[in-house]
């Protein structure tokens, strides 16, 4: 017997893009934030490719930081919708890991660095169940991970700003996490802690993860991200570094800072083989 079902029609068409939607990791569709009623970010729609190494570029008070608040639901809309592998924030937490900025963490909270790491497992083990051994050894191994074991018992407050940073890439790490968002993760860290953090964002990816990071450092962009989002309150442009990162691109986002972009145009022409 036949079937009078046409894949064309529209419940297969809107089946067609459900599934398409819940693939991506990320999807923003039309959203605006404000504070104190002055837009932060304006009607952005965004689609994250799986598997992605995203660097989120822009001037201060772009809203970077604000687009990633937005997506785990820290600071409220006044309109748009945010979807997580298709689904809201709310149903799909479990798979989304969160690394604020460093400064807005109250570093004098009575905490080792094993504990805060620990602090990562909850979200997995429900209401009614404590850490226990298992849930030790997994943040054990992401200190160990992030080379910070031998700090597990110190006090965060008594951790350097690299030390701290590597704690809470820890902490990330155990929540075993699809998508991980990470607010300006490379700020004011020494160089070793800088390259720890590539390496953890490229075994990320080499794991099928996809990974946002706020980013200020203009020169080290085309080396860090295969994916580039360009911000400064409404989005100026998305896509593979390759094709993205262009002169124009940053003079739309940036505006008059001329001798910055100077510098990174020479910087990619000498990357893409030019004469000085």
């Amino acid at each position: 017997m036949l079937s009078n079902k046409n894949p064309s029609t529209p419940a297969a068409t809107e089946t067609s893009a459900n599934e398409l939607l819940a693939e991506l990791p990320l999807s923003v569709r039309d959203v605006t934030v404000a504070y104190h009623r002055k837009p932060v970010l304006w009607n952005l729609s965004l689609d994250i490719p799986a598997r992605s190494l995203v660097g989120i570029v822009g001037p201060n008070g772009a809203g970077k930081s604000t687009l990633l608040k937005t997506v785990v639901d820290m600071v409220p809309r006044i309109s748009g919708e945010v979807q997580v592998f298709g689904q809201r924030y709310s149903k799909a937490r479990s798979r989304v890991a969160y690394v604020p900025q460093r400064e807005t963490v109250d570093w004098d909270f009575p905490a080792t660095a094993l504990d805060v790491v620990q602090m990562g497992t909850y979200g997995q083990l429900g209401w009614f169940r404590r850490a226990g051994q298992a849930e030790r050894q997994r943040s054990l191994e992401a200190l160990r991970q992030m080379e910070i074991e031998h700090l597990a018992t110190r006090q965060i407050s008594q951790l350097s700003g690299g030390q701290q940073q590597r704690t809470f890439l820890a902490r990330a790490l155990v929540q075993r996490a699809d998508l991980y968002l990470m607010d300006e993760p490379f700020a004011a860290v020494d160089a070793s802690t800088e390259r720890a953090i590539v390496t953890l964002m490229r075994t990320l990816q080499t794991q099928g993860k996809t990974i946002l990071v706020v980013h200020h450092d203009l020169h080290t962009v085309p080396n860090y991200f295969d994916y580039l989002v360009l911000l400064n309150t409404r989005l100026v442009a998305a896509g593979p570094t390759s094709e993205v990162f262009t002169e124009d691109n940053l003079q739309k986002t940036y505006g008059g800072k001329l001798t910055l972009l100077e510098e990174v145009g020479e910087a990619m022409r000498l990357r893409d083989g030019g004469s000085p």
